[in-house]
C-alpha cells in the first residue's frame, strides 16, 4: 500500500516524465564522518558518498530570502524523499544533472513538507 509521499512523488514523476521536467536526475555528495583522536586532529576522513535522487531547481521563498545568510543567486531545490537513500544536511551538496540549472550547490538549509513528499533546500552555486 502507498503512503501519501510515494503518492505524489509517483504523480510527480510521471508527470515531470511525460513533459521533461521539472524533476531531473541529481546526485547528493555526502563528505562522511571523519574519525577523530584525542586531541581533536583527523585521523581518517570520511568516506565520501554519492546517492541519487530526483530534483527540482526552482526560485527561493520569501521565507529563505529572510533566512539568515542568504544571498542574491541562491535558489529552491526539491528533492522527492522517496528517491533519496537517507536524508541531506547541510554538510552535503547537490548536483543537479538535467534542465536549465546543472550544476553542482552547497546546501545551505534543509526542511520537509508536512506529509514527507520532499526535500526543501536552499542550495547555492558551489
Amino acid at each position: 500500500m502507498l503512503n501519501m509521499a510515494q503518492f505524489f512523488a509517483g504523480k510527480a514523476l510521471a508527470i515531470s516524465a511525460m513533459y521533461g521536467g521539472p524533476y531531473y536526475d541529481a546526485l547528493v555528495h555526502s563528505p562522511g564522518e571523519a574519525v577523530y583522536d584525542d586531541g581533536g586532529s583527523i585521523i581518517t576522513p570520511g568516506d565520501a558518498t554519492v546517492r541519487t535522487c530526483q530534483a527540482q531547481v526552482d526560485s527561493v521563498t520569501q521565507d529563505m530570502r529572510r533566512e539568515e545568510g542568504f544571498v542574491d543567486g541562491d535558489v529552491r531545490i526539491l528533492v522527492l524523499a522517496t528517491t533519496l537513500s537517507g536524508a541531506i544536511t547541510t554538510d552535503d551538496q547537490i548536483e543537479i544533472l538535467g534542465g536549465a540549472n546543472v550544476g553542482r550547490f552547497m546546501v545551505q538549509s534543509v526542511s520537509r513538507d508536512p506529509f514527507g513528499v520532499y526535500y526543501e533546500l536552499r542550495g547555492r552555486p558551489a
